[in-house]
């Protein structure tokens, strides 16, 4: 079968090449029918993000097909359409994963859009609803908001009847982001945007600040915070890993909380699935929909990668075998 593989780890896509390859075996074997394109997939070509797999590993989080092989006791039978994924293996014709990393996908919902459903909107759950507590009428303000997990933040909160403030550092970004993530505000998260902030709650500012950014976006965001609210550190794109004085979040009165969506997930089992059934539950009502800006075939895999470096994608990039 063909496959995204990464032979080396490279900052350049130097080591990554679509081969051929054994068709792998497992207790499900799926046929993927879109796979979906996330930042972390990226970082382990070049061996920077927290997991390592050992090279040459086949790339790809999550994606979403139809089932040809199952064992008596998965729970899924030839023909079953689903989601899910690992750390790896989803930038394939076939990949092979344990049933409990599988998920039937909702009738109303296509291939592309289940592929594109899970990580990203896991991701945005765990942080805004099970850490952040995230309640109507409450206030976020989403960094990183064209990308797919920021995106994934706003829709999210949007269908919770939170008023969503999204930001991101691109000017030529801010009316697409309007227009996709309907926000009640889009700003600019560059330079001093607590005025912003401040200006658009009437001085309240905000109860969950959602950052997957880092850096000097960060150090503002320690300023937006309202008093018993939430600095929700979700990654670091940046680059640069931000550090805080504790008498700030003592005076003023906010908690800074680690995000580790796939480790909750891991660590609190029963969660995760009720969790995913949530989801799956939201996007059956039409109450979220995930933005899938471009679709590729798998063999165009390095335009899909070296547009996520550059930033240009809003919302989710999908690969089709």
């Amino acid at each position: 079968m063909k496959a995204v593989l990464v032979r080396d780890l490279s900052p350049d896509l130097s080591g990554v090449e679509l081969a051929e390859i054994a068709q792998p075996a497992g207790e499900v074997l799926v046929r993927v029918r879109a796979a979906s394109l996330n930042y972390p997939d990226l970082l382990m070509t070049q061996g920077t993000y927290q997991f390592k797999p050992e090279t040459p590993f086949v790339s790809g989080l999550e994606m979403a097909g139809e089932v040809v092989e199952a064992t008596a006791d998965s729970g899924f039978v030839p023909g079953d359409r689903v989601r899910g994924g690992a750390k790896t293996g989803a930038f394939a014709e076939y990949v092979a994963l344990p049933a409990a990393a599988l998920r039937k996908v909702p009738e109303a919902v296509d291939f592309a859009h289940a592929a594109a459903m899970g990580a990203a909107y896991h991701t945005a759950y765990v942080a805004l609803v099970e850490i952040g507590g995230l309640t109507a009428g409450q206030t976020v303000l989403v960094h990183g908001a064209s990308g797919g997990v920021g995106l994934a933040a706003c829709d999210l909160a949007r269908a919770m009847r939170a008023k969503v403030i999204a930001a991101t550092h691109r000017e030529d970004k801010l009316d697409r982001l309007r227009a996709i993530a309907k926000p009640d505000a889009a700003i600019l998260n560059t330079g001093r945007f607590r005025e912003q902030v401040g200006e658009l709650t009437g001085g309240r500012l905000c109860d969950l600040v959602f950052d997957p950014v880092g850096g000097d976006v960060f150090d503002e965001s320690t300023r937006c915070v309202t008093f018993g609210g939430k600095l929700l550190v979700v990654g670091f794109v940046a680059g640069r890993i931000p550090e805080i004085a504790v008498n700030i979040p003592l005076i003023k009165g906010f908690s800074v909380v680690g995000v580790r969506a796939g480790e909750y997930a891991q660590r609190f089992p029963e969660r995760g699935t009720r969790i995913a059934e949530a989801i799956d539950q939201l996007a059956s009502e039409g109450r979220i929909t995930p933005h899938v800006e471009r679709i590729l075939p798998l063999a165009a895999w390095r335009e899909a990668f070296e547009a996520m470096a550059r930033g240009e994608i809003i919302g989710k990039l999908v690969l089709e075998p």
